[in-house]
């Protein structure tokens, strides 16, 4: 698969993302936060996912600060969370809002760089709950208010490990390249539906090298170096979230 650019120096119109309802995991994250504040300052209402109360409460006031729409936050460890929980997420969207016009996936799991023959199979384990299963589990069940929208797009945020097999990247290379394959299958079987009415399209995207805390778990001495900070690379996510990506689906950009 050919990797596909984002236009250069795209900035996303005023409310372009008014009325729409996203979803975005990982939202405590460097890169699930700034994510949300920019949908938020677009006019997107945003459901926030993540395990730590405090950083969703502290996310939803910066969001609710925008004067945007009003956020959701959903506390939920991928680590542990049971099919219940899962169903349980779904079903409050769908009760609550009605509607579901996107998913980032940049929720992620990632300890150390190490050998697979070195990695304690509880790791291994817990990698894949979180950038696997969860991922899949999620957009299962809010498959049929994705369909229902009329431009619903679900993005599955990689890296260098998902697009070629590297050594010492352990469950997480794993997982990620795992999780290209999965929403390249997402959309080769629904491939109909990116040019329906629904506009139902799934990519990944990697943003390349960002100052974030999980990336810091690898490059700990890299704080020196120029790495651009999250908010500097959001505006690519947000093309291939809104409506100029519309009929792009099952590519890597």
């Amino acid at each position: 698969m050919s990797i596909n650019a984002i236009p250069a120096g795209f900035t996303p119109q005023p409310d372009s993302f008014r009325d729409r309802v996203i979803l975005v995991t990982g939202a405590t994250g460097g890169l699930g936060s700034a994510t949300s504040l920019a949908l938020a300052r677009l006019g997107a209402t945003v459901i926030l996912v993540g395990r730590t109360v405090p950083k969703l409460e502290k996310l939803y006031d910066e969001l609710e600060a925008t004067g945007g729409p009003q956020p959701a936050i959903v506390p939920l460890n991928f680590m542990t969370a049971t099919w219940a929980e899962y169903e349980n997420l779904a079903q409050t969207i769908e009760q609550t809002f009605g509607r579901l016009d996107g998913i980032v996936h940049a929720a992620a799991h990632f300890k150390s760089f190490i050998r697979l023959e070195d990695l304690p199979p509880r790791d291994w384990l817990d990698t894949l709950q979180i950038n696997l299963t969860a991922p899949y589990t999620l957009t299962r069940l809010c498959l049929p208010m994705l369909r229902a929208s009329k431009d619903a797009s679900v993005v599955f945020v990689t890296d260098d490990a998902g697009r070629a097999p590297k050594p010492y990247q352990g469950a997480y290379g794993v997982t990620k390249a795992a999780g290209e394959a999965m929403f390249k299958t997402w959309a080769l079987e629904l491939g109909n539906e990116a040019q329906s009415a629904s506009g139902l399209r799934f990519n990944s995207w990697h943003p390349g090298p960002m100052r974030t805390l999980l990336r810091g778990k690898g490059y700990a001495s890299e704080s020196l170096t120029p790495v651009d900070f999250p908010e500097k690379v959001v505006p690519q996510l947000l093309w291939l979230l809104g409506p100029d990506s519309r009929g792009l689906s099952g590519q890597q950009f």
